[in-house]
């Protein structure tokens, strides 16, 4: 079947199985890899990327439910890293292994979205299904504080 996804403002027309992951779709056949393959069962949070403009665990959603509409990975967030959300990321140091990082980004950016100004409790909400090994949760919330001071969109 063929989808048409439009990526990163990009379209991509795929003959693939329609039931196949979005994930593996953005990895293995549009070529991006910044979306993480954690757990496949979206428990995890490191697959997240916005379906119009919605955060969405990949690993879970069918490429069909994408066919036609805004699919944005961390690659498309801001190709040049000038997204408050990035650029706070790396102010802080927030990551360690770094595996997580675009999954809790991209959640952020979709409440950043929808609530400009959030306390921490709506971050910790938002964020909450989010796993982090290395346990940055404090580096996480400080960065998105920083990040919706600054404004919370691309620049």
């Amino acid at each position: 079947m063929t989808i048409t996804l439009h990526v990163n403002g990009k379209p991509h027309v795929l003959d693939i199985d329609p039931q196949m992951p979005l994930l593996w779709a953005l990895r293995d056949h549009v070529g991006l890899t910044g979306t993480k393959y954690g757990c496949g069962q979206a428990l995890c949070g490191a697959c997240v990327v916005h379906l119009d403009g919605e955060a969405v665990r990949s690993c879970v959603t069918p490429v069909r439910r994408a066919d036609g509409r805004a699919v944005t990975t961390i690659e498309g967030l801001s190709p040049d890293g000038s997204h408050p959300l990035q650029k706070a990321w790396v102010e802080l140091a927030v990551p360690q292994c770094g595996f997580c990082q675009a999954g809790q980004i991209m959640t952020a950016a979709a409440l950043l979205a929808k609530n400009p100004s959030p306390s921490d409790e709506d971050i910790d909400t938002s964020l909450a299904g989010n796993l982090c090994r290395c346990g940055t949760y404090l580096r996480i919330r400080t960065a998105v504080k920083q990040a919706a001071a600054a404004g919370g969109k691309e620049k």
